[in-house]
């Protein structure tokens, strides 16, 4: 597989995990109850914060201004929603800490 393929492949999975239009996920951004989830280091703003505001950067670039750093955060990206969507609570999960974690790296669990 090329290069090409590879990245190709990364973008096709990254825009079936993220579910969320870069509208909706900078509105999510916003709000109290996505600064509130996810883990902190040592900074005021969480991981899954931080790479909100990166995915919806991601997503206002057209292909060819993607980077390769571009790609290995979109890499992260499926990685995360993988490992986290693992781990869903039993019951309603509309509003818990876990949906609203999910919300933050542009998946919206709901929307499944």
């Amino acid at each position: 597989m090329s290069d090409d393929d590879d990245q190709k492949a990364i973008r096709d999975q990254f825009h079936e995990d993220v579910n969320m239009t870069a509208k909706q996920l900078e509105d999510w951004l916003g709000t109290e109850e996505s600064k509130e989830v996810g883990q902190k280091d040592g900074g005021s703003e969480s991981t899954g914060h931080e790479s909100g505001r990166r995915i919806v950067e991601i997503l206002g670039k057209k292909v060819g201004d993607l980077t390769d750093d571009d790609h290995a955060h979109m890499k992260k990206v499926h990685g995360y929603v993988a490992r986290h969507s693992e781990q869903r609570p039993k019951g309603d999960v509309e509003d818990s800490r876990w949906r609203y974690s999910l919300m933050n790296w542009g998946h919206d669990p709901l929307k499944d």
